[in-house]
Formats: structure tokens, sequence, C-alpha cells
């Protein structure tokens, strides 16, 4: 088995689902693709030596392992409530619960496919070891997403689409400036490699290294949604599915992580270690603060999860920025993050089929109409805010300790003030949400994604301007489809809360070791 078997597995089920003409057999070959990568990823870790390099190009290493486990886990999740969101979106003209104005989704087809290069482009980003393939890869990645992003083809999300593909493509031209800037600092004949960068550390440019570092910093972190580079985050997340806005908040975002901490680790092999890390911590806890800004009083709970997103990129560099045992923590919050996160929005897709909005303050009493998805929903905003006994609670105060450990009380502070005020902010949606008197006014049953078209679909935003005149219509069933993923991704966060298995243990060390001191 190579390693080539997890690229060009997805890649080669995309091309099968373009000509695929049956949607049942399109929907089946989604889930089995995602299903049979997950099995090879699990077989990567019981065996790694089954997965050898490929040169020196392609390696799947202690980081690649880690983020490759998280994304498997989370598309094979997600494949299953698509194939719901499939189910009744395909083929059909839509009425947009918001404005109510008729539109056409992109055919399933071009979706299905975008979505399995999209995992093709992301395993790719976790195997590269030649920062230039690197580079390639992620930029595969914005070029995979950005269709998806725009499967709902109306203005809204015509704007999203363009945003994202605008400012992504300033931060991946810059961090290909710094991939040459990278180069420049080498001497002649050292590989732009991983492993060729660390042995030949000692022998970089010091000061083509540091503009590098800071491009690629910048760059990446454009994609990673740090602030103040965060601005396409929002609107890509609030308008995409949330079978993709999942994907791109749990997956996309960890692998412009992992080209930063690659970078990192070279600036440490080279002895500018302290300088890169309290370039991130800062950026990290500028991140946090302008997510609390903007989580508080967010009315649209589908950006108030962007947002968050914005906030837990921001703990991951604060992690990484003080080093340590911070590193270990901020692999694990990488870990707790993806897993709460996405079950968020695929939650946050039931109350959008079932309500027909986005407004916080137009979805009221979700614990008696969505039994399930309510109570999911109270988990995971606890489990995102970092409550026990979540596995976000462990890895924020692995974190926290951290920045005792080095007597940095200034973080401290600064960390755990932001961490209140973001907490107070996301409870009182949960609030709103979970308790009230209102029903669902869309649709009688989720299946995963917007309200369904039609009369329905266009009373919805009526009955949420005049929630007095209208009777609310009660669900009927929540369908396994719509609430088993988020389910299980809750499960698993929930464990992590209270232990830690000795083979995510060991994997979270090795990641942690390739960083260096």
């Amino acid at each position: 088995m190579t390693i080539l078997a997890l690229i060009l597995l997805p890649a080669a089920a995309a091309l099968a689902a373009v000509f695929i003409r049956a949607h049942g057999a399109r929907r089946a070959l989604l889930v089995a693709t995602a299903a049979v990568h997950a099995g090879l990823v699990a077989w990567l870790w019981l065996d790694p030596a089954r997965f050898p390099a490929l040169g020196t190009w392609l390696a799947i290493d202690g980081l690649g392992m880690l983020f490759l486990g998280i994304t498997s886990l989370l598309f094979l999740c997600v494949s299953f409530s698509a194939v719901g969101f499939l189910q009744r979106e395909s083929g059909a003209t839509q009425a947009d619960p918001e404005e109510g104005f008729l539109f056409d989704n992109t055919p399933e087809a071009v979706f299905t496919a975008c979505l399995l290069v999209f995992l093709s482009a992301m395993t790719l980003v976790t195997a590269s070891q030649h920062f230039g393939l690197l580079w390639v890869a992620i930029e595969a990645t914005t070029l995979a997403s950005a269709p998806l992003i725009h499967y709902h083809r109306h203005h809204r999300s015509l704007e999203a689409t363009w945003k994202y593909l605008l400012i992504c493509s300033v931060g991946i031209a810059l961090a290909l400036l710094g991939t040459y800037f990278l180069a420049a600092a080498a001497r002649p004949g050292t590989p732009l490699t991983f492993v060729g960068l660390i042995s030949g550390a000692a022998g970089l440019n010091t000061g083509w290294l540091k503009a590098a570092f800071v491009l690629l910093v910048v760059g990446y972190g454009t994609k990673m949604g740090l602030a103040p580079m965060h601005t396409w985050l929002p609107d890509a997340h609030s308008e995409a599915p949330s079978v993709v806005s999942a994907l791109l908040s749990g997956a996309l975002l960890n692998c412009a992580f992992l080209a930063i901490l690659r970078i990192l680790a070279v600036c440490n092999a080279a002895g500018l270690g302290d300088l890169g890390r309290q370039t991130i911590l800062v950026i990290g806890l500028v991140s946090m603060a302008v997510a609390a800004g903007l989580i508080i009083g967010q009315p649209d709970y589908k950006r108030m999860l962007a947002y968050s997103s914005v906030e837990h990129m921001g703990i991951l560099s604060v992690g990484i920025g003080l080093g340590g045992v911070g590193d270990w923590g901020a692999l694990l919050h990488a870990v707790n993050h993806s897993l709460t996160k996405a079950a968020l929005f695929l939650l946050a897709g039931n109350l959008l089929a079932a309500y027909g909005t986005k407004s916080s303050g137009d979805v009221r009493g979700a614990l008696r109409s969505l039994p399930v998805t309510g109570a999911l929903w109270i988990a995971g905003l606890f489990a995102i805010l970092g409550a026990p006994p979540f596995g976000a609670f462990t890895s924020e105060l692995t974190i926290l300790r951290a920045a005792i450990d080095t007597g940095s009380w200034a973080v401290v502070s600064v960390y755990s003030v932001l961490l209140a005020a973001i907490f107070a902010g996301m409870v009182a949606v949960l609030v709103r949400t979970a308790q009230g008197v209102r029903g669902p006014v869309g649709v009688a049953a989720v299946a995963g994604g917007h309200a369904t078209g039609g009369a329905a679909a266009v009373a919805a935003p009526v009955a949420s301007r005049e929630p007095a005149l209208a009777a609310p219509a009660v669900l009927t069933r929540e369908p396994a489809i719509a609430v088993a993923a988020p389910l299980v991704l809750l499960a698993l966060t929930t464990v992590l809360g209270v232990f830690i298995p000795g083979f995510l243990d060991d994997a979270l060390r090795r990641a942690a070791q390739l960083l260096g001191a």
C-alpha cells in the first residue's frame, strides 16, 4: 500500500461521480469512498510501515498523521449527513428561506465530485513534505471548495465565494512569495523539504528566513482564519451548506495550521524559535479578541459559529506560541475543535431546515420541537466553550497551564478574560434557541440543510417576521441520518474530556516533538 492510494482514491471517485447518472449510486460512492479512505487511514495509524515515503516529497510524519486522521474521520461522518442533504435538495428549484426568491442548486454530480476532490487535496496537504508541493496542495483545497460554497446559486453565496477566492488568493500569493524567500534562505543544493531544511537549519540565512516566516504565517494564516485576515470566513460559513461548513471549519483550517507548524519547526531548528513563537502568540491573542467582539451580540448563529472558529484558531496559536506543554495542548485542541465544530455546523443545518432562518432571535423551543437536535445543540455549545466534561476543557486548561508554567501572567489574564467574554456571549444564544415557546415554521422534518423548497419554505421568512400571527408547526420526526453524525462527533469529544486513549496521546507527543524546543 502507498501514500498515493490515499490521495488518488477520492480523486478517482470524483471522476467517476461526474459520469454516474443515478443519484443513489453516486451517493453510495461518496459514502463508500469516505469509508475506504477512513479504513486506509486507520491502517496507517496501526502500521505506518505499510505506507512508506515516496521519495523526499511525499511522506506522512507525526504531524501529517494526526491531521489526516482528523480529516478522514470528519469526512466519513459528514458524508452520511451529505446523503440526507442531497436527497432533499438535489434537482429542485429552491425558495430562499431568508428573502423568498427562487434559485437552483449546483448539479449534484458537480457537488459530489468537488467534495471528493476536496478530500484528495486535503490528504495531499498532510502528506506533502516539500514546501512547494505543500503550497500547491493548499491552493488545490481552495479551488475544490469554492464551488461547494456556491452550491446555493444566488447572490449571497456568489458574494461569499468571491470573497473567499479573493482573500484566500491574496493570502496564498503571499505564501508563495514566502516559499521563494525560504528557498533563498537555504544554501544551494539544500532540498526545500521539511526534513532537508531541518537538517540544514544551521546554514539557513536568518534574514531571508525571517522574511519567509512572516510571509508564510500571514499567507497561510489567511487560510487558517486568523485575525485580521479572517474576513472571508464568516460569509463562507454562513452561506455554504452546513455539511460544507463542517468540513471548512473542522478540516480545511487545520491544513493551513499544519503549514504554519512546519515553518515554525524550521525556525526552531535555525535558532529563531522564540521570535516565531512570540509572533504566533500575539496573533493568537488578537484573533481571540477580535472573535470575542464579534461573537457578543451576533444575531446569526451560523456566523457566530464561524467567529468561534476564529477564536479557536487563536487558541491553537496561543498554545503553539507558548511552547512546551502548550504544543501538546494545542494539538489536542485541534482535535477537539474539529470534532465539536463539525457537529455544531451539522446541527445548525438541522435548525435552519426546521426554522427557515439563521437568526437566533427567531429560533425558539428547539428542545421541544427538535428534542435530539436541541439536546445535542446545547451539549455542542457547552463543548465548544470549553466546559467540562468535554475535551476542549482539557485542551484549553492545558494551554492555560503552559502560560502559567512559563510565568506569562499577562497571557494568563488576557486568555482567561477573553474565554469568559466569549462564554457569556455564546451562552446567551444557547438560552434563546433552546428555550422559548416558538417552534419551527418551515418544514415537517429535518434532513440536514435548508428549508424545503416551495410554499412551506416561502412561508418561513414571513412567519419569522410575524411570529404572533402564525401558530408554529411542530416537527414530527428527526431522521437518524440528520443526527447520527453530530451524535458520534460529540460522543468522541466527550470521551476525550474524560480519557485520552494511549494511541492518541502517543500521536500527539510524536507530532509535538517535530515542532522542536
